[in-house]
């Protein structure tokens, strides 16, 4: 009988919390007494296809080790609703609940992506699934690093797009760029003289 031997993955270790982002839903934790261990390599989120294959791996149902493959369905995905700043790698590989911090990996074994939601009406995997871009999370895990924090420019105004029936309405014959829609009072936008419209 051939002898069953235990998944590399099944040590366990204390982890203290460097620092935390919760408006990416992303944090940085430090391994107590982890030895041996190697690091995934980051890949270049930006230098995704659409179409590029790509591999979602997690414990999903408490499933360990589980592997998906699918395709990077859409880049920069945005107004999802799930957190604050958005820009997320849209996959059909297979992210079900216990997926959530698990690696979206492209074909050369490099991470381009952490999971961490789904679109779903039913609370499974529906085919949309959500991947924080590899790049955001580098620029993330280097200011917990280094301050424990992540600061962010804040200019204060809400903007939407400028559509055809906007740029109409406003007398402007291109839709390019973005319309002010509201500036936050004592905002650096409102100090700067921005104004709606």
């Amino acid at each position: 009988m051939r002898q069953r031997m235990p998944y590399p993955w099944r040590r366990e270790y204390e982890a203290e919390l460097v620092g935390s982002d919760p408006r990416s839903d992303l944090a940085v934790l430090k391994l107590k007494g982890a030895k041996g261990l190697h690091t995934l390599p980051f890949g270049n989120s930006s230098d995704l296809r659409l179409g590029e294959l790509v591999l979602a791996i997690g414990n999903p149902f408490g499933l360990e080790g589980t592997v998906t493959m699918g395709i990077v369905s859409a880049k920069g995905r945005a107004n999802v609703g799930i957190v604050d700043y958005e820009d997320f790698i849209q996959t059909d590989a297979a992210i079900n609940p216990g997926n959530s911090g698990g690696a979206l990996v492209n074909r050369q074994g490099e991470l381009v992506g952490i999971n961490t939601a789904i679109l779903s009406r039913s609370g499974g995997y529906q085919g949309i699934g959500f991947a924080i871009p590899s790049d955001m999370a580098q620029s993330i895990m280097s200011s917990l690093l280094k301050d424990g924090k992540v600061a962010r420019g804040w200019l204060g105004v809400l903007i939407q797009d400028l559509k055809p029936e906007l740029a109409e309405a406003f007398d402007i014959d291109r839709t390019e760029g973005a319309l002010i829609a509201d500036v936050v009072d004592d905002s650096p936008a409102a100090k700067a003289g921005f104004e709606r419209g």
